[in-house]
């Protein structure tokens, strides 16, 4: 009896559904898209570049030693080449270190700078979303292989977003 019941419940929110208005945002393509997300990109990547500099010139640093490294090693006693592997294993380490603690510092200023944003983001598809009459939106973060009846807002999204926050 409990089975009918789920089933009759089911068939009863399925044609509810099949009626429902639904919509579906892509929130990360609304971030890449808004005219506030391109300027934090373009902070972003700035800041990147200058750290990806300092690395490409540790990079070479170590390269230079390693080259040195090779060249020498042949007539060089055991403790010196030991010592010279031990300096070249220790800058390898600390540029490993280096990158990491950019990328989390990256990470972090990114999430710093997008949170406002998402914030307003939300906001506006709330907005939108009501405007539009929707029953549900939801978020998607890969296109999905089949939905019938379901209307992409994220360009919408987008329009309001740089309307409101010029």
């Amino acid at each position: 009896m409990k089975s009918i019941i789920l089933v009759f419940a089911l068939l009863l929110n399925f044609s509810v559904m099949a009626q429902a208005k639904v919509g579906r945002i892509d929130i990360q393509k609304v971030l890449l898209t808004v005219k506030e997300g391109k300027k934090v990109r373009a902070q972003l990547k700035k800041e990147f570049d200058k750290k990806q500099a300092e690395i490409k010139k540790e990079e070479d640093k170590i390269k230079k030693a390693q080259a040195e490294y090779q060249k020498k090693s042949k007539v060089m006693n055991d403790k010196a080449r030991l010592k010279k592997e031990r300096s070249i294993q220790e800058m390898i380490i600390t540029l490993q270190q280096k990158t990491q603690k950019y990328q989390q510092e990256i990470q972090s200023k990114e999430q710093t700078l997008k949170k406002p944003i998402l914030e307003r983001v939300r906001k506006i598809i709330d907005s939108v979303s009501k405007k539009g009459g929707y029953d549900l939106v939801f978020e998607v973060t890969a296109s999905p292989v089949f939905a019938k009846n379901v209307k992409d807002i994220t360009g919408d999204v987008v329009k309001a977003y740089d309307k409101a926050h010029k």
